[in-house]
C-alpha cells in the first residue's frame, strides 16, 4: 500500500525521499493522522451556507471585503485537511503539502471522490515551501510546527510564501494542558514501548485503565478520537513534539518575523470572559500589556492543550483593529459564528438565555442575555450594520448595544465585517 502511494504521489513534485531518516516522516507513513475519514459529506453539507465562508473570512481579515477566490496552502495537510478546505472553499485554489505518502494517498482519494479540481497535492516538507514558487493569501498550519526538527526554519519558510496582507492560521501545542500526555510519553519511553500494532493496542488498554485522578483524563474527556490507535500513537509515541507557553510562542514568532494578529478563539485568553471576570483580579489582568494578559490567563486556566492563532508578517502594518471605544462600531456588520448557540432552560435570574460557543473547551465561557440583548442578537442578519440593528431592535439604546456587541465580540459569538467602517464619525 505504501509503495503504491509513493508511486502515485511521486509525479506531483516529489522532493521528499520516502526513505528519509527523519523519524517523523516514517512515523506518519505508518500512523497517518488524523485518522482517515470515509467521506466528507457532513462537512460539505455544513458549508453549503455561504455565511460560513463570510464568517471565516472576516475572522481572518475583518477590515477587507470578503473574497472567496483566494490562494490557500495547507502545510502539513495530513489525511483530509487540504481536501476539507478545497471542498469548503470551491472558488479557492488550494495546495496541500505533507511528507507522508500515506497521508497524501488518503487526500488523493478524497480529491477523486469529490472531484476537487481546485486542489493540488505535493509531497514536500514545510521547510521547502519556497520551492512551490507560489504565494498564498492564507496558510493553514495546524498541529505541525511542533513536530519539526527546526520549527523556526518551518515558520520562516511559510513566511516566505505569504502574500502581502496574508495570514497564517497556526496551531501549536501548549504545555500545561498536555501534562498528562507528557507523563504517559515518559511512561512509554521507560517501558520501551514501540509502535507495533500489538504494543499500541496494549497501550490503549492501559490508558483506558488510568485512575480518574490522572491528568490525562481531562484530555480523554475532550477528544472523541483519542483512543483510536493512530491517535494514541500520535499523542503518546510520537518521536518528536514540543509545546509553547504564551511567552515562548511570542518569542518564537518574533524570532521568525511574525506577529500575533488574534487568537482564533479569543475568549479563553481574555479576563473579560468567564468566571475570572467576576473576581477582583480581572481588572489587574486587564491592566497588563496584551502578551502579559494572555500569559496570565494561560496560567489561570491551567488546561490549555493547544494555542490556535492567526499570525501575520511583522514588517506589515496591521489593519485597523476591531474596537468599540469610538463610534466606528456602528458601521460594523456582525456575523454570527456558526459554532454558537443559545441555551434558554438554564438562564440565571434576570436573563432569558445563555450564549455559548461549542468550540470553547472551558464551560465557564457563557454570556447571559436579557430581553433587550436578545432583541439585538435576533436582528443580526449578516447585512445590517450594528447601528442599523440598534435602530431596528432597541432604538436609541446606544450604550446597551455598545456593551453588548463588545461582549459578543470578546466571547467569540460574532466576527465583524469592518470593511466599510469609516475612520471616524
Amino acid at each position: 500500500m505504501l509503495a503504491q502511494a509513493v508511486h502515485r504521489i511521486a509525479w506531483e513534485r516529489d522532493t521528499v525521499d520516502p526513505r528519509s531518516a527523519d523519524p517523523i516522516q516514517a512515523f506518519y507513513n505508518a500512523h497517518p493522522y488524523p485518522p482517515p475519514v470515509a467521506d466528507l459529506d457532513r462537512v460539505r453539507e455544513r458549508w453549503r451556507d455561504p455565511d460560513r465562508r463570510r464568517a471565516e473570512f472576516h475572522l481572518l481579515w475583518p477590515d477587507r471585503p470578503c473574497r472567496t477566490d483566494i490562494d490557500i496552502l495547507v502545510a502539513g495537510c495530513g489525511t483530509s485537511q487540504a481536501a476539507r478546505h478545497a471542498l469548503c472553499w470551491p472558488n479557492a485554489r488550494v495546495t496541500g503539502i505533507d511528507v507522508s505518502a500515506q497521508s497524501l494517498e488518503e487526500t488523493r482519494r478524497l480529491k477523486d471522490r469529490y472531484g476537487l479540481h481546485n486542489l493540488a497535492i505535493r509531497m514536500r516538507a514545510i521547510e521547502d515551501a519556497a520551492g512551490l514558487e507560489r504565494q498564498f493569501d492564507l496558510i493553514v498550519c495546524t498541529g505541525v510546527v511542533h513536530h519539526l526538527a527546526d520549527p523556526g526554519a518551518g515558520l520562516r519558510a511559510l513566511r516566505s510564501v505569504l502574500k502581502p496582507g496574508g495570514v497564517i492560521h497556526l496551531m501549536v501545542y501548549a504545555p500545561y494542558g498536555r501534562t498528562g500526555i507528557y507523563m504517559l510519553q515518559d511512561y512509554a519511553r521507560r517501558l520501551g514501548i514501540g509502535t507495533s500494532k500489538s504494543e499500541i493496542e496494549e497501550l490503549v488498554r492501559v490508558v483506558e485503565a488510568l485512575p480518574w485522578q490522572h491528568p490525562l483524563m481531562a484530555v480523554l474527556g475532550q477528544s472523541r478520537d483519542f483512543l483510536d490507535p493512530d491517535a494514541v500513537a500520535d499523542a503518546l509515541l510520537n518521536p518528536r513534539d514540543r509545546a509553547y507557553s504564551v511567552p515562548q510562542l511570542y518569542g518564537t514568532l518574533a524570532d521568525n518575523g511574525l506577529s500575533l494578529a488574534r487568537w482564533y478563539r479569543q475568549a479563553p485568553y481574555l479576563p473579560q470572559c468567564g468566571a475570572i471576570a467576576e473576581t477582583a483580579h480581572a481588572a489587574r489582568i486587564a491592566a497588563l500589556e496584551p502578551a502579559a494578559q494572555y500569559a496570565a490567563m494561560e496560567l489561570w486556566r491551567g488546561a490549555m492543550a493547544t494555542h490556535s492563532l492567526v499570525v501575520r508578517r511583522d514588517d506589515e502594518e496591521a489593519g485597523a483593529p476591531v474596537g468599540f471605544d469610538d463610534e466606528r462600531w456602528r458601521d460594523y456588520v456582525p456575523l454570527r459564528m456558526p459554532s454558537t448557540g443559545l441555551e434558554r432552560d438554564r438562564a440565571p435570574a434576570g436573563a432569558v438565555g445563555l450564549l455559548f460557543n461549542r468550540s470553547h473547551r472551558f464551560h465557564d465561557i457563557v454570556l447571559p442575555v436579557g430581553p433587550d440583548e436578545l432583541a439585538l442578537l435576533q436582528a443580526i442578519d449578516g447585512h445590517r450594520s450594528m447601528g442599523g440593528i440598534v435602530d431596528k431592535a432597541i432604538p436609541g439604546s446606544w450604550d446597551v448595544a455598545q456593551r453588548f456587541f463588545r461582549a459578543l465580540w470578546h466571547y467569540d459569538q460574532i466576527v465583524v465585517d469592518a470593511s466599510n467602517a469609516r475612520a471616524s464619525r
